[in-house]
């Protein structure tokens, strides 16, 4: 098939070469002409693990193919893929330009070329969003051309080829029987081991994806609050995780607690389902608990670390950060946790030296030199007060610690994702701050223990 992707960010560009890989004819659009021709020569502009390499196959093959043209991208199309950002405007609702701006620009060129196509909301949007596409269109092009699809996408970053290749379930909204004949034989190359390939509504397909979601933002931040009162009451929190995770009726996953969730996807589509709901005078209790918990969650590590040296001003201390990214396996720090602490850290007069398997460069055009990004893991810990834990990335859960006590001043951690049992912390003469579990001091044990064996002498 023919198909047209408009936007190349995280989403689009999985969306774009993941259809290349089953034989699709595919062209990405975006406005960014540097980025085109970065693409045009081999050259893939995120990080994402499992990309490159089909990337690399379906250029070569002539698949996939990059411009800046709109029209080109339509004229060569008939199902066209709208992969555009939705950032949160001032009042927190998703903003709409990009996609009506883009299907403003549609209709003339469907209506001159006089050729049915399908559109795409592919971008997490707004319930009744698909109408609006669908009328903006239309206000160029006859009804009879066209139709409307809300086809929200469920990528993790850090896995979305995998996610993209074998869905869990493809939702797809639309009343059109032309549309959906398309749309299911485009997908079922990629559920036929069985998962399902579900039609609705545009408006519930629109709201699936929002519920979705939230409720995965949900579940988070109830374990935070979990997590913050276990450590008050004594309790472990990851002893109370799996106890919760055995039950079949809740799951294993998103129980995990730690400082926050970020990203580009549960931050801003709390908040605009959150908006959404205002709209229409409903009074979503829930959301807003979720997003004012999630808020004080990301300075979770912040409240330790001044705790830990009794007081607000750090302004003497240097704090080594491990993990820039919002998660492990990307690069994106967009809603990071991390940048909430680093400002926080920031303001306190601490300095901060950091370290990110591939966000650093994200980074460094963010804080332009007020921090300093090392080149290793270990640099940062070099003559550092402590050490703060913020992403946890495979890399950071076996490292030397021996190394880490000789290059900190006091061996001083403070884990915003709970990566070691605080027994082997305090053994190995660590203080070990975590989220949920009870802090333990090793170097008091340690010294105990010193003098214990010079008294049995």
């Amino acid at each position: 098939m023919k198909i047209a992707v408009v936007g190349t960010g995280y989403v689009g560009l999985v969306t774009g070469t993941c259809f290349a890989e089953t034989g699709n004819n595919v062209i990405c659009v975006d406005i960014d002409e540097e980025k085109v021709a970065r693409m045009q020569r081999g050259e893939v502009p995120i990080y994402e693990p499992g990309l490159d390499p089909l990337f690399e196959r379906n250029t070569r093959a002539g698949r996939l193919k990059f411009t800046t043209s709109l029209s080109e991208a339509v004229r060569q199309s008939e199902i066209i893929f709208l992969a555009l950002p939705t950032p949160p405007g001032q009042d927190g609702a998703a903003d709409l330009s990009y996609i009506l701006g883009v299907a403003n620009e549609l209709g003339p060129m469907i209506a001159e070329l006089g050729q049915y196509k399908v559109i795409v909301d592919k971008s997490t949007v707004p319930v009744g969003t698909a109408d609006r596409v669908r009328a903006t269109i239309a206000a160029h092009a006859p009804q009879t051309l066209f139709d409307v699809v809300s086809n929200p996408e469920f990528l993790r970053e850090g896995v979305a080829v995998e996610d993209f290749l074998k869905p869990d379930r493809v939702i797809i909204g639309t009343r059109s029987e032309r549309a959906r004949k398309l749309m299911q034989q485009l997908y079922e190359p990629f559920v036929r081991q069985g998962n399902p390939i579900l039609f609705m509504d545009e408006r519930s397909a629109e709201m699936t994806k929002y519920a979705a979601n939230s409720y995965l933002a949900t579940r988070i931040t109830f374990m935070n609050e979990i997590a913050n009162l276990c450590e008050r009451l004594g309790a472990n929190v990851d002893m109370v995780r799996i106890g919760m995770g055995s039950d079949s009726r809740i799951g294993k996953r998103f129980l995990f607690p730690g400082v926050g969730y970020g990203g580009s996807c549960f931050p801003k589509d709390v908040q605009a389902l959150a908006r959404t709901a205002e709209a229409h005078a409903y009074d979503f209790k829930i959301l807003k608990s979720v997003m004012e918990v999630n808020n004080r969650q990301k300075l979770r590590l912040v409240e330790k670390i001044k705790a830990f040296y009794g007081t607000s001003d750090l302004s003497s201390k240097t704090i080594a950060i491990w993990g820039l990214a919002f998660k492990p396996n990307t690069d994106d720090i967009r809603e990071a946790p991390a940048r909430y602490i680093i400002d926080e850290l920031l303001k306190a007069g601490a300095q901060i030296r950091a370290f990110d398997p591939e966000a650093m460069d994200n980074m460094r055009r963010i804080y332009q030199g007020r921090i300093t990004l090392c080149d290793d893991m270990y640099e940062p810990l070099i003559g550092a007060d402590a050490l703060a834990i913020i992403t946890e990335w495979a890399v950071f859960r076996t490292p030397s610690f021996e190394v880490m006590k000789s290059l900190l001043k006091e061996p001083v951690v403070f884990d915003g994702r709970n990566l070691y049992p605080i027994e082997r912390m305090q053994e190995r003469g660590f203080y070990y701050s975590s989220i949920g579990r009870n802090t333990v001091d090793g170097r008091e044990h340690k010294t105990a223990l010193v003098a214990e064996l010079q008294d049995g002498q």
